[in-house]
C-alpha cells in the first residue's frame, strides 16, 4: 500500500483524499435522509400517546376561508425550498464524490490531466443531477396523493419541509395508516421549521391539512 501511494502523483493523492472525504460525508448523509424518511408507525404513535384526543369532526367542519387560499403560490414555495436543499446537501456531497473518484482513476490511467479533469466534471455533474431528481422525487413516490386526508386528523407527526409563515409546506403524518408527505398550514400562521413535532387538528381541502405544534 505504501509502495503504491508513493508511485502516485501529488494531484493523483489529492484526488484519492478528497474521494475519501467526499465519500464518507455522502454516505452518512444517504444513511441519515432514509432513517428520517423511514420513520416507522410506532414511532409516531409513541408521540401520539403523550397528546390528549381531539374532536376531529368539528376540527373537519370548520374550514371556512379555504377558498381563499391561493394552492399554487404554496406549491412553488415548497418546491422552490426543496431544490434549493437538495443541491445545496446531498447533490454537492455526490459531485464530490464522484469528481474526485473519477478524476483519481482516470489520472492513475496515465490520462492528460486536462482530459482526466473534463471527464471527471462530467461524472460529478452527472451524480448530482441524478442524486437531486432522486431525492426530488422520492416524497412524491410515497405521497398519497388520493388518500383520504380526514384519516390524518388527531394524528401526530413531523414537519418536513418548512412552514412558512403565514404560507405552506410539507408534514409526514399518518395518512390512512400509512406514513405520508402531506401539503400543511400552520393553525395561526406561524413559521413552524422542519422537525417541529406538530399535530394535525383539521382538514383544509383535498390536498392540504392543518396542523399546530406538539407542546412538550
Amino acid at each position: 500500500m505504501a509502495a503504491w501511494w508513493a508511485s502516485l502523483s501529488s494531484l493523483n493523492q489529492t484526488f484519492y483524499a478528497l474521494a475519501v472525504f467526499f465519500s464518507a460525508l455522502f454516505a452518512w448523509q444517504l444513511v441519515s435522509s432514509f432513517s428520517a424518511l423511514g420513520e416507522t408507525e410506532a414511532g409516531i404513535d409513541d408521540v401520539d400517546a403523550s397528546v390528549d384526543d381531539v374532536d376531529a369532526p368539528d376540527a373537519v367542519e370548520g374550514d371556512a376561508g379555504v377558498d381563499d387560499l391561493d394552492g399554487d403560490d404554496f406549491d412553488q414555495d415548497s418546491e422552490s425550498v426543496a431544490t434549493f436543499r437538495l443541491l445545496s446537501i446531498r447533490s454537492i456531497l455526490a459531485f464530490g464524490t464522484l469528481f474526485s473518484w473519477a478524476g483519481a482513476l482516470y489520472l492513475q490511467r496515465s490520462l492528460f490531466p486536462g482530459l482526466a479533469l473534463l471527464r471527471a466534471l462530467l461524472w460529478g455533474l452527472a451524480g448530482m443531477v441524478t442524486v437531486a431528481l432522486f431525492f426530488w422525487l422520492l416524497p412524491r413516490l410515497t405521497e398519497e396523493g388520493t388518500a383520504n386526508l380526514d384519516t390524518a386528523v388527531g394524528q401526530v407527526g413531523t414537519v418536513y419541509l418548512d412552514i412558512a409563515e403565514g404560507g405552506a409546506g410539507q408534514v409526514k403524518v399518518l395518512v390512512s395508516g400509512t406514513v405520508s408527505f402531506v401539503r400543511a398550514r400552520s393553525r395561526d400562521g406561524r413559521y413552524l421549521p422542519a422537525g417541529t413535532g406538530v399535530r394535525v387538528i383539521g382538514r383544509l381541502d383535498g390536498s392540504t391539512i392543518e396542523v399546530e405544534p406538539v407542546e412538550a
